[in-house]
């Protein structure tokens, strides 16, 4: 039976750690599952333009020896050309696994339903699940247990928000989220972390005061407007200014290091000197993005394959 991610808001801590464990085995030792996905194709549709998600999941899919094709779905014209159920069960036939990268959950939703391979969420409104698996990933490298860690995500609340929330409550971490008033996370969002910070042991923080960040070993911002929110920056710069990162802030809270899953605006969300310093793990965790969706890759497409150890 397939097995789809499209978000990670039915996976155990267990999984969770099984896929980060899974991920830092390829990374250290890539050779090993180097025909992991030998003989196999996917098909990677995307809405939404991307440097770090289609260049890393191109060149991974090379290394795991499977074979990409890469479906633009503006340039290629596929918008609105047929329905999503038909394009889902049309892809199915050819390929072994669906990437997509689109505007609403509900086309992931109508992908999986039509189509009788994996679909992976490369991105959406509502989740970032791949975001997530390589954020977690590089904080791992960085902590030896990850339970202990302290997160404080600062500024919209969004799609990466949403997949920082239910995986690093799952995990065990304290998860604080702090965003200006009227760009709160989804509602239902934050019932579902809850309930799994009740079950996992992690926790859930939410505030609008930058001063909850005090105490946090990491800290996590995005860009104040989604990718393809219109709306013109000179219209919430007041209301996002005081919650840029930078290094003030750093000293302020006490935190080891940085993160920012790019494209970054420097020395408007965050500074270009944080960006560059040594508290910044944003290349890593970058680089992180590969080595994640090829333990994904794995663990969704290629479970009987024995690593050439």
């Amino acid at each position: 039976m397939k097995k789809d991610l499209l978000s990670f808001k039915d996976w155990s801590a267990e999984q969770l750690t099984e896929l980060l464990t899974l991920a830092k085995t390829i990374k250290s030792n890539p050779k090993a599952y180097r025909t992991a996905l030998d003989g196999l194709s996917v098909v990677a549709l995307f809405e939404k333009p991307s440097l770090r998600t289609r260049v890393s999941f191109d060149i991974g899919i090379n290394k795991l020896g499977g074979h990409l094709v890469y479906l633009d779905s503006q340039s290629n014209k596929l918008a609105g050309r047929e329905d999503v159920k038909d394009m889902g069960a049309n892809l199915a036939c050819w390929a072994d696994a669906i990437v997509a990268r689109v505007f609403a959950h509900s086309t992931l939703e109508e992908l999986a339903e039509s189509a009788e391979v994996p679909v992976i969420n490369a991105l959406c409104d509502m989740y970032h699940p791949c975001q997530a698996v390589a954020d977690y990933l590089t904080i791992s490298e960085h902590y030896e247990d990850i339970s202990k860690v302290k997160l404080a995500y600062i500024g919209d609340g969004n799609n990466v928000t949403h997949s920082l929330m239910l995986v690093g409550v799952a995990l065990g971490c304290e998860v604080i989220v702090i965003t200006p008033k009227g760009y709160e996370v989804d509602s239902d969002i934050i019932a579902l972390t809850e309930k799994r910070a009740a079950e996992f042991g992690g926790k859930l923080t939410l505030s609008t005061n930058i001063d909850a960040a005090i105490g946090a070993q990491v800290l996590y911002t995005d860009t104040w407007l989604s990718m393809g929110d219109d709306t013109p920056l000179a219209n919430i710069k007041d209301t996002f200014a005081g919650y840029e990162l930078n290094e003030a802030l750093m000293e302020k809270t006490g935190a080891d290091y940085v993160l920012h899953c790019q494209p970054a605006h420097r020395d408007l969300e965050i500074s270009g000197s944080l960006i560059d310093g040594k508290q910044s793990l944003l290349f890593q965790q970058a680089e992180n993005r590969m080595h994640g969706q090829n333990a994904i890759l794995v663990e969704l497409l290629a479970q009987g394959f024995e690593p050439k150890i």
